[in-house]
């Protein structure tokens, strides 16, 4: 006789979900936190400015000043609020305009938190080299393509209007532990939240129309069926949820190493569209750039690339490409 439907969800589904939510937040929590320690203890130790001087010459082939390479630099090794604190400190002496701003956040929503972003990508299975030239290049492409196309056809030439000022923060170690536990406590509800959805969603079978709707785009994009909803979750929630569920799932082998590679590479160039879009916004810049031209750009970028994809050979794919040993040995971990 089958069990009841509710003593089944307490005995069988909740344990189940637990464990798969507890799984996923401790691979997350082992890659962030000494990658957030050697970031912290470079900026303690004064290093960022320094790292900053190389990006300086690349600001001037994207319409930026030099003083913005510092903002790039700060957001690339901590997150976008870290750039954004020092971008409302040097932007009043810049006289900087809309277009300008808009370019500087385009790159911005590409490429930062590259230390936590690249571990997530590289365990979830693309090698880390891969991945670090996919992000930078692909956000100076964009930002040389907004320049352009702003200066071209003379929009957005206007100055930009400051319209947030960054609050006096406390940059104690203390502080920083305190906010770093608050993110990690944020972190364990989202995914508990992301992962009964999915759970739910599975269950009445809504993922199988999600799935057909975005059949058409995913054809295009060569990005497989089985990534669909994982893919979904981090272009518009982050990277670090959709990267965390998508290293879970490789790990059991729900999901090819080319579909999950098509998959990553997507949500590195677009990903928390909604929150990221809007603070950056903050900034003065333009929507065109930062959503619509970075929509265009990651979905032609990846229907371009998946088709180069498949007309590489698999010996090249594993060699070059993919990192599937960090899977396969968590796999029979798991097992």
């Amino acid at each position: 006789m089958q069990q009841p439907l509710l003593s089944q969800f307490i005995y069988h589904t909740l344990p189940s979900l637990a464990r798969e939510i507890t799984a996923v937040c401790l691979l997350l929590f082992k890659l962030m936190i000494p990658v957030l320690i050697v970031v912290k203890a470079l900026e303690e130790l004064g290093a960022i400015p320094y790292i900053s001087r190389a990006l300086e010459p690349v600001m001037h082939l994207v319409g930026l000043p030099e003083s913005m390479g510092l903002v790039w630099t700060t957001t690339l090794l901590t997150n976008i609020y870290g750039g954004m604190l020092i971008f409302f400190q040097l932007a009043p002496q810049e006289n900087l305009t809309v277009a300008q701003v808009t370019v500087l956040s385009s790159m911005l929503l590409i490429a930062h938190s590259l230390p936590i972003e690249l571990r997530i990508v590289q365990k979830a299975g693309v090698r880390i080299l891969v991945a670090f030239g996919l992000r930078i290049c692909a956000a100076l492409m964009l930002g040389g393509i907004l320049h352009l196309s702003y200066q071209w056809g003379g929009w957005l030439q206007q100055p930009v209007e400051l319209i947030w000022q960054t609050p006096v923060t406390d940059n104690s170690l203390l502080s920083w532990g305190v906010s770093q536990l608050k993110s990690f406590a944020m972190i364990i509800l989202i995914i508990t939240a992301l992962m009964s959805l999915l759970r739910f969603l599975r269950w009445i079978h809504i993922e199988r129309l999600m799935i057909w709707l975005l059949q058409p785009l995913l054809k295009l994009l060569g990005i497989g069926t089985q990534a669909t909803s994982l893919t979904i979750i981090g272009v518009t929630l982050g990277l670090s949820f959709g990267g965390g569920l998508l290293i879970r799932e490789a790990q059991n082998g729900h999901i090819s190493a080319k579909d999950c590679f098509s998959s990553l590479c997507l949500l590195s160039l677009c990903h928390s569209v909604i929150e990221d879009t809007l603070l950056v916004m903050t900034l003065g810049a333009d929507l065109s750039g930062v959503l619509w031209a970075r929509l265009a750009f990651s979905l032609i970028f990846v229907a371009i690339m998946t088709r180069w994809l498949n007309r590489t050979s698999d010996a090249f794919q594993r060699r070059w490409l993919f990192n599937t040993s960090d899977n396969s040995k968590e796999s029979v971990n798991a097992h």
